[in-house]
């Protein structure tokens, strides 16, 4: 929005033209997102509170959990309207991918919301029963990967790109809608899994969107693309805007929901921001980097799939709890051990995601 500001008033003060780079407004968008969380979290915790808008404990996990009885939850909320605002400011409103990447965010988020409404509000523990939640996700996911299939004007938007390997170049074809719904609906339960410590799901959150950030620049420059031998896709440089709303409104978040958190983000904050990082992996054409930079998330949601099975096989469990995180709680591993843990190593893994770009 601002930067059809910016062009008018160029026209009378050149320093206004400074507006048009990228570069220039994903800062700007970071700090908005920040600010404006920053300002609007000591209230927004007040206000829940006094809405009795709180978390439940369950009885059958870790006794240590038993604390964060009463935490104000569904914080999700401030941090999509943070995102929001800084994206409509700073984006290119005329590019086709900020408006599909915020569509899936708050369609993901309303299916949270109304499964934190549910259980919060209502008091029904359950939420939103498990086969409608996922069909809604489905219905959503199927939606965008059918779009995004319809609009690709280049054989590159249909391809899979397999790192390390500069000529590999899968096509898709109809199978791209099939891989589009996966990765969406995918990335949205394994973050919702991951989403049960203080600060667990928030710093990797915004470690891989920052990176999916610098991806979707470099990817929508064709000089850089042509360096790194990475697909170009006009565009997707303005995907780097809602990637730094999103990293900003979530240190401003990570600031609060550290051990011991004041808030949690709830359903509506971990599906939204789930699906919006699994969109933006399918717009730059990087899925595989996606699923390496989100190791911690994967393995959080394969550790639920192989407990499930293995007792639906043998009666027997393979973990104390899942999530995995559980498990090692149950262990006497300290949260906050965990948790930074799980950092470190989504670090590693973001590092390893970036070097794949040149090493082809």
């Amino acid at each position: 929005m601002l930067i059809w500001l910016a062009e008018f008033l160029s026209q009378y003060l050149a320093a206004f033209a400074v507006v048009k780079y990228i570069t220039v407004r994903t800062v700007m968008a970071a700090l908005t997102s920040l600010l404006i969380s920053f300002i609007l979290w000591p209230w927004m915790i007040s206000y829940l509170r006094n809405l009795q808008i709180s978390q439940s404990v369950r009885n059958d996990g870790p006794s240590t959990h038993l604390i964060k009885e009463g935490t104000p939850t569904m914080g999700g909320l401030l941090i999509l309207f943070s995102i929001f605002i800084s994206t409509l400011l700073w984006g290119d409103l005329n590019n086709k991918y900020i408006w599909i990447i915020l569509l899936v965010t708050i369609s993901f988020g309303v299916i949270g919301w109304i499964d934190d409404y549910k259980k919060v509000v209502k008091g029904n523990s359950v939420g939103i029963v498990a086969r409608w939640k996922y069909f809604w996700q489905s219905v959503v996911g199927l939606a965008v990967a059918i779009t995004l299939y319809k609009m690709g004007s280049s054989g590159v938007e249909n391809e899979l790109i397999v790192p390390l390997f500069k000529d590999i170049v899968i096509p898709l074809g109809g199978f791209y809608v099939v891989l589009t719904y996966f990765v969406i609906v995918g990335s949205t339960n394994a973050i919702n899994l991951t989403d049960g410590l203080d600060g667990l799901a928030i710093m990797p959150i915004v470690m891989i969107g920052s990176a999916l950030g610098l991806v979707g620049y470099l990817s929508g420059h064709i000089e850089f693309s042509n360096y790194l031998h990475i697909p170009f896709v006009a565009g997707t440089g303005e995907v780097a805007i809602f990637c730094a709303a999103l990293a900003g409104a979530g240190l401003a978040f990570l600031w609060f929901n550290v051990h011991p958190a004041q808030i949690f983000m709830g359903d509506v904050g971990s599906l939204s921001l789930g699906a919006s990082l699994g969109v933006i992996a399918v717009i730059i054409r990087h899925e595989i980097v996606f699923f390496i930079m989100s190791g911690v998330f994967v393995i959080e949601a394969l550790s639920v799939m192989l407990q499930v099975t293995y007792f639906k096989l043998t009666g027997k469990r393979v973990f104390l709890m899942t999530p995995i995180h559980h498990h090692f709680e149950l262990k006497g591993m300290p949260e906050t051990r965990i948790v930074v843990r799980a950092w470190i190593i989504t670090v590693m893994l973001v590092l390893i995601g970036l070097v794949s770009l040149k090493l082809r």
